[in-house]
Order: structure tokens, then C-alpha cells, then sequence
């Protein structure tokens, strides 16, 4: 897939180039703020695999990698609140610091679950990066202490991001057409 607008995308709100120079931004970040530290990068699947993929390259560190794969909008467009584990860790995160590593932080709910679950684990340290924040879709507070952008309350695919399991790989994030979504 190319740079050129996918004829299901109404716009592009954040190009690839944008979301390269943030997450160098952000690998740098990440590099200061870990530095000595026991670092376990968790990637919420399958939207944020993308993203942790890029990450991960623009931090100067050593860390581990797991993943956690977990359900909660199914095939829907809106999260259904009821969240489950697909996927467990394989990493122990007792006494260590864990980045938990998302695509999008939307209503909130998924990630309280996520971020709830870890801490009875008893890590050293949690924190969120998140690529995209959608905060006029907040029910949950939760604290994003890295993130790549604010987005408006749209329906975006792209880098990681799907409607019905596709639009993963384009290389920039945009807004998806209502009629595919809503017919």
C-alpha cells in the first residue's frame, strides 16, 4: 500500500511521514525515561502491532517484548465494554517496569481492564503509550503518559488500526467513509 488515499478513506488526518517523525520522537522519550530501568514493552493486539514494531527500532535500550491480546469491540465500531483476554503474557512483570503499548485510547474501558490486570502482578512502574488519543470518546479515566496525537471523535483506519480486520496496513491513519461502516 502507498501513500495515496484508499477509495474507502474520506481523508487522511496523519500521514506516514508525520507518524514517522513522532514516533522517533517518542523513541527518544522513551530512551531517557528508561534509562537503567528493566524495561517490558506490552503490545495490545493486533491493532498496536504496527506501531510497537516502529517503536520499539527508536528505542536505544534494552527491553522485552510480549504481547497481550485482548477483545472488546468484536466486529462492532464501538467498544462493548465487556472485555476478555485472548492472548496472556509470557513475561513475569513483578518488579519490573512495563510500557503497555496501544493504537488507540477511545472510550478508556479496555485499557482500565488492562492496565487493572497488570497491576495485580505487581509491576514496579505501569505506563500507557498510545498512538492515537480520542479523548471526546472517554468513560474511563485513564493516565496516557506518552502519546503520539489527538484525534477528533471519526472512525480512522490505517497503521494498525481496522474496520472488520482490514485497513491494517496502510501507512497513514485516516477517516473511513460512513457507508462502509454503517450499511
Amino acid at each position: 500500500m502507498s501513500n495515496v488515499m484508499h477509495p474507502d478513506v474520506e481523508k487522511i488526518i496523519i500521514s506516514q511521514e508525520q507518524i514517522q517523525n513522532r514516533v522517533k520522537e517518542l523513541g527518544r522519550q522513551l530512551t531517557e525515561d528508561y534509562r537503567g530501568k528493566e524495561l517490558v514493552v506490552i503490545g495490545i493486539l493486533r491493532g498496536a502491532a504496527v506501531f510497537l514494531a516502529d517503536l520499539i527500532r527508536e528505542i536505544d535500550l534494552y527491553m522485552e517484548i510480549d504481547f497481550m491480546g485482548v477483545s472488546s469491540y468484536g466486529l462492532a465500531t464501538k467498544s462493548s465494554g465487556v472485555v476478555r483476554i485472548t492472548k496472556d503474557l509470557e513475561s513475569t512483570i513483578t518488579d519490573r517496569d512495563v510500557l503497555i503499548v496501544e493504537d488507540i485510547v477511545d472510550s478508556g474501558l479496555t485499557l482500565k481492564y488492562i492496565v487493572e490486570n497488570l497491576r495485580s502482578r505487581k509491576p514496579r512502574s505501569i505506563q500507557i503509550c498510545t498512538l492515537l488519543d480520542k479523548p471526546a470518546r472517554r468513560v474511563e479515566g485513564v493516565e496516557v503518559a506518552y502519546n503520539g496525537f489527538v484525534i477528533p471523535d471519526e472512525f480512522v483506519v490505517g497503521y494498525g488500526l481496522d474496520y472488520a480486520e482490514k485497513y491494517r496496513n496502510l501507512p497513514y491513519v485516516g477517516v473511513l467513509k460512513p457507508e462502509i461502516y454503517t450499511t
